[in-house]
C-alpha cells in the first residue's frame, strides 16, 4: 500500500530497505521504550530452537505462552500485564513470550489465527486460553484456573528465577558499520530525502559496479519513489478495468511488492509480458528485473519468477 506522507521506511543493516516492515506500524523490541519490558525472572523470550526445552519444562511447572507480534499494540499491553502477574505469582508459572511472526512454526503448532494469543502448556499438552485482550480481573481468573488444573495433575513446581536469562538466545554479534555512501543513503531516507538516497546509491555503483547492496538499495528507493503518492484503491480499480493497461499493471505490481504480496506481483507482470510486444514488453521486463533486485535475487520466489519470465519471453 502507499505510505502515509512522511513515514520513514525502516532499513536493514545492509543498507537496503526492509520492505516487509513497511506495511505495519513499527513497535520497539522488548526492553526498548514503548515496547515489551525486558524479560524478568519468570519471563522468557523463546524462539523455535528453545521451544522443545520449554515444553519439557511444563512437566515441572505451568507455562503460559504469549504469542505476540511487534506491530500489535494489544500484544504489547497484554505482555506488560502478564509479565507483571508472573512476578506477582512468584514463579508459580513461567511466562514464555514468542514472536509469532519470527517463529511461524511455533505459531502454526498452536494454530494461531490472531495475536495476541495466550495458551497454557501443562505436562507438554497445550491448553488454549484466550485471544486478544481481557480485563485484568479476567486474566487473573484464567491464570488461577490454570494453576488449579496444574495442581490437580501434580504439576506444582516453581519456575526458577533467572529462567528467562537461560532461555534467551545468545546476543547477536554487532553488525559492522555501513560503507560511507550506504550510510549516506540510509541517512537520506531517514530524512525522507529519496532523491538524496538515490544519488548516494548511484555514486556507490559508479565507484564499484559490483556493489550488489547498492544496486538493491537503488531498486528499493525507486520502488518507494514510484509508490509514494499512489492511491491504492484507484490503482487497483484501473488495473482491474483493463488487463492490457501496462501502466496500471506496473503500479499494482509495485504496490503488491511493497505490501509483501511478492508472488502476486510477479505473476501479474509475467502475464503482462505474455500479452505485450515491443517497447511495452521491454518496460514490463525491466520492471520485473528491478523488482527482483528489491526482493533479493537469491529469493526462491525470484528464482521461480525468472523461469516464468524466460518462458514468457521465448
Amino acid at each position: 500500500m502507499s505510505q502515509p506522507p512522511g513515514q520513514q521506511p525502516p532499513l536493514d543493516v545492509r543498507g537496503a530497505i526492509d520492505l516487509s516492515a513497511l506495511a505495519r506500524p513499527a513497535t520497539p523490541p522488548p526492553g526498548s521504550p514503548g515496547g515489551l519490558p525486558a524479560a524478568g525472572p519468570y519471563v522468557a523470550d523463546i524462539d523455535e530452537s528453545q521451544f522443545p526445552a520449554l515444553v519439557q519444562s511444563s512437566t515441572q511447572h505451568p507455562v503460559i505462552v504469549l504469542l505476540w507480534a511487534p506491530w500489535s499494540e494489544v500484544s504489547i499491553g497484554l505482555g506488560r500485564e502478564l509479565g507483571a502477574l508472573a512476578g506477582e505469582y512468584g514463579g508459580r508459572f513461567l511466562l514464555a513470550r514468542i514472536d509469532a511472526d519470527a517463529n511461524p512454526q511455533v505459531a502454526a503448532a498452536f494454530q494461531v489465527q490472531t495475536v495476541p494469543t495466550v495458551v497454557a502448556v501443562l505436562a507438554g499438552q497445550p491448553l488454549p486460553l484466550f485471544q486478544g485482550a481481557l480485563p485484568a480481573d479476567q486474566v487473573r481468573a484464567v491464570l488461577d484456573q490454570v494453576l488449579a488444573a496444574a495442581e490437580a495433575n501434580g504439576i506444582t513446581g516453581l519456575a526458577q528465577a533467572g529462567t528467562a536469562a537461560a532461555g534467551e538466545p545468545e546476543p547477536e554479534e554487532e553488525e559492522p558499520p555501513l560503507p560511507p555512501l550506504h550510510q549516506a543513503a540510509y541517512d537520506a531516507i531517514e530524512r525522507d530525502d529519496l532523491a538524496g538516497a538515490r544519488e548516494a546509491y548511484a555514486q556507490a555503483l559508479r565507484e564499484n559496479p559490483r556493489d550488489d547492496m547498492a544496486r538493491a538499495g537503488l531498486a528499493q528507493v525507486g520502488l518507494l519513489e514510484r509508490t509514494r503518492d499512489v492511491d491504492l484503491n484507484a490503482a487497483r480499480a484501473a488495473a482491474a478495468a483493463d488487463a492490457r493497461d501496462v501502466d496500471a499493471q506496473l503500479v499494482v505490481a509495485d504496490l503488491d511488492v511493497l505490501g509483501g504480496n511478492v508472488e502476486d506481483a510477479f505473476v501479474r507482470l509475467v502475464d503482462v509480458v505474455r500479452m505485450t510486444a515491443g517497447d511495452d514488453r521491454e518496460r514490463v521486463r525491466q520492471r520485473l528485473v528491478d523488482l527482483f533486485e528489491v526482493v533479493g535475487t537469491d529469493d526462491p520466489r525470484v528464482v521461480a519468477a525468472r523461469r516464468a519470465l524466460a518462458s514468457a519471453l521465448y
